[in-house]
């Protein structure tokens, strides 16, 4: 299987690179870096599959994890956008053409309080009278929901099903928080708030079900671009720090603990291509998702505390971009799920595979 990225894949990787080549560590999207974004086509990829589609996506969210880039391209841009392009009316997808050029910000309110997996039953419920739809319940942590201007949310249908709605973010309550890792995010509360049915309306679990996936493949890829940048610290440090007057990378056994780093960031690196992979070729398996988040989860954990322990006590300092990415990475493994979760849906589908007898 080929996995060399094509010629403007290269380039969009590149082009990605160089946007986020300026970053420090810093909180909250900038708009300058938001409006070159939307001049390069970042901010829409995906919404026309037939143009991009997941690979894109994982090559530039493994750049924007590289530089720890604040931006939250895929939670207010591409995962809630490509649905809009995916399901809405015409009218509706003027929506995600105002995401595309950067004018527009979005949020995916799916998750609630204590939901482990997409097939968690909602608490918040959608009301129809007459031609008019009304949302109650809550949502949160509702990532980049903090400054977002239309949100795409998921409700309970009064015939059975899971419908998603558009609703203007003014019209709901929200409670922005900054997450420990420097994110946006908040809590919505839906109170007969008015609504509008996402495209035809009707059931969208399958839906819902493909841009979760989306949304941990793209976060997977971030993970992956943070573990590089971690290891690349880590091995640099050893490298320039002295002990005893000699160099710490002269240790063997420090010298084996950054190799056990980079297997751990080499397993995810492939996992994290055979998710978005398997995207790319049309297969939305929970699965292969939960394989992903799992590896990735672990190398995550893995690369981030054994880059704190080798740098010693300035890992442990807010002013050193180490203990960030630590943070990011932990941030994404609790994302939709922790690993633990993603191993309990891999146990419950072993009944799946045939048992191998020699």
């Amino acid at each position: 299987m080929d996995f060399d990225l094509t010629e403007e894949q290269q380039l969009l990787r590149d082009v990605a690179r160089d946007v986020f080549a300026a970053d420090a560590v810093e909180e909250g999207r900038r708009a300058e870096v938001w409006a070159q974004l939307a001049e390069i086509g970042i901010l829409g990829l995906g919404f026309d599959p037939t143009e991009a589609g997941q690979i894109e996506i994982m090559v530039v969210l493994t750049e924007l994890g590289r530089r720890l880039a604040p931006e939250p391209v895929a939670q207010a841009a591409l995962v809630p956008g490509g649905l809009i392009a995916e399901l809405g009316t015409e009218r509706q997808r003027e929506i995600a053409a105002a995401v595309a050029s950067g004018s527009t910000l979005l949020a995916f309110a799916h998750t609630e309080t204590g939901m482990r997996s997409v097939d968690t039953a909602l608490g918040t419920q959608a009301r129809r009278s007459g031609d008019t739809w009304t949302l109650t319940g809550r949502k949160g942590p509702v990532l980049a929901g903090d400054s977002a201007d239309t949100v795409v949310v998921s409700a309970n249908l009064p015939d059975g099903g899971t419908g998603l709605f558009l609703v203007d973010a003014d019209a709901a309550t929200r409670r922005p928080y900054r997450t420990f890792d420097g994110r946006g995010g908040a809590q919505i509360d839906f109170e007969d708030t008015p609504a509008e049915p996402l495209g035809d309306g009707g059931d969208a679990t399958e839906h819902i079900t493909r841009a979760v996936i989306r949304f941990q493949s793209a976060l997977c890829a971030e993970a992956v671009g943070a573990m590089e940048e971690a290891l690349r610290m880590t091995t640099e440090y050893l490298s320039s720090r002295k002990q005893f007057g000699v160099p710490l990378s002269t240790f063997q056994t420090l010298t084996q603990r950054a190799a056990d780093m980079y297997v751990s960031l080499e397993l995810a690196r492939s996992m994290n291509y055979y998710a978005a992979m398997s995207i790319a070729d049309g297969r939305f398996d929970p699965v292969i998702a939960a394989r992903a988040k799992l590896q990735i989860g672990r190398s995550g954990r893995h690369i981030a505390q054994e880059a704190i322990q080798m740098h010693g006590g300035i890992g442990m300092t807010a002013e050193y971009p180490v203990g960030h990415y630590a943070a990011r990475l932990t941030a994404i493994e609790a994302t939709f799920g922790t690993s633990d979760d993603a191993l309990r849906t891999l146990t419950r589908h072993i009944d799946d595979y045939e048992t191998v007898s020699l």
